[in-house]
């Protein structure tokens, strides 16, 4: 793997609940403009690692780390969700989040007012500073949702797109926020062979167009083997291996403990 700067570090990140510990320890080093795959079986601490990251949970121990593009390193460990998405690391749920009685172009547009700089005073007046703002936030929505293939159905329902445009719509809405690091949470899930390879491409597009870091957790093996530069795998929420997709595809111990494959078995 090309040595790229490394945006985002976890530094033995651990959450205990009660007895029961979901993380143990956790090491990821994610580098700037990769995919970066998180697997492992049901249980095995994947959503747990995205919730410290993202400021839902704040680690027992351990810490986060995030290098924006060109800035100094910090520690974000326990801060607020909102204030870790203003940073510049915005993520997706594995179950849709869309404010579903709002158009598409509505969504989005929420996501934008995230780096609002005016305040109630100049919205509620409209003052000339809040129009611009407006005007230039409205400019990126329909170049975002141009550049998406979403500006057609920019006036539907969210709730009345396909399931696989409702994805999309969530990945957008999360674009919106202007991040360096995307963070998708079972993408995938739900989708037929189709939907799936659209996504897929559709993930390499956004990662290459936005200049973007993604790290993503999924269970559909073959968009994980085909897109990732690196994976990590979880087991009892600890790390079990890491490497490129061929050297995870070849590791017994994730093929035993994730795939559940006999070790001597063909493929």
């Amino acid at each position: 793997m090309a040595k790229t700067q490394t945006v985002l570090q976890t530094d033995s990140m651990t959450m205990r609940f009660g007895g029961v510990t979901a993380v143990f320890q956790l090491n990821l080093d994610i580098r700037e403009h990769q995919i970066v795959a998180l697997i492992g079986p049901n249980g095995a601490g994947k959503t747990t690692a995205f919730n410290m990251i993202t400021g839902v949970y704040t680690p027992t121990e351990g810490d986060v780390i995030y290098t924006a593009p060109g800035k100094e390193s910090v520690k974000i460990t326990g801060k607020l969700p909102s204030d870790i998405a203003k940073m510049g690391i915005a993520r997706t749920f594995q179950n849709i989040r869309l404010f579903k009685d709002l158009s598409v172009y509505e969504n989005v547009m929420i996501a934008k007012h995230l780096h609002l700089k005016s305040n109630f005073l100049s919205a509620a007046l409209h003052l000339p500073w809040y129009n611009k703002e407006q005007r230039a936030m409205a400019a990126d929505v329909e170049k975002l949702l141009r550049s998406v293939d979403l500006w057609e159905l920019r006036d539907e329902k969210a709730s009345s797109l396909p399931y696989g445009k409702q994805r999309r719509l969530e990945i957008v809405r999360a674009l919106a926020t202007n991040p360096k690091i995307l963070l998708l949470d079972e993408p995938a899930a739900g989708m037929n062979p189709k939907e799936t390879e659209e996504l897929t491409e559709f993930i390499r597009q956004i990662r290459d167009e936005y200049k973007l870091t993604i790290f993503m957790i999924e269970h559909h093996m073959d968009l994980v083997m085909e897109i990732s530069d690196w994976i990590y795998v979880l087991d009892f929420g600890m790390l079990i291996a890491e490497g490129t997709p061929a050297e995870i595809q070849n590791n017994s111990r994730v093929i035993e403990a994730y795939l559940g494959v006999d070790e001597d078995a063909e493929g």
